[in-house]
């Protein structure tokens, strides 16, 4: 019986189209909208998922992966785009 993994996906604006990242297996699609680029990485873990080996599994599984924001403090140089993420150099 298959047994279902609960796992992270990392989705990322980059260009015109979005990469997504699951940071507990390392594995990396992408995709033209946030949901397709969502569905790439499952695709894509479960690939990686059939054809490892065990060991290869288990060397690359981190069992705790914690996403959570964080506060830093901006040189005053520095500002902030809309989102928070995207910086201009003034």
């Amino acid at each position: 019986m298959n047994k279902m993994l609960k796992l992270t996906a990392v989705i990322e604006r980059e260009g015109d189209g979005f990469v997504s990242t699951c940071p507990e297996l390392d594995v990396v699609s992408q995709g033209m909208t946030v949901e397709e680029a969502r569905l790439n990485l499952v695709e894509a873990v479960e690939g990686f998922l059939e054809v490892a080996s065990s060991s290869e599994v288990k060397r690359r599984l981190k069992t705790e992966t914690y996403v959570m924001p964080i506060m830093p403090m901006m040189p005053h140089s520095t500002s902030t785009g809309s989102a928070g993420t995207h910086l201009e150099h003034g």
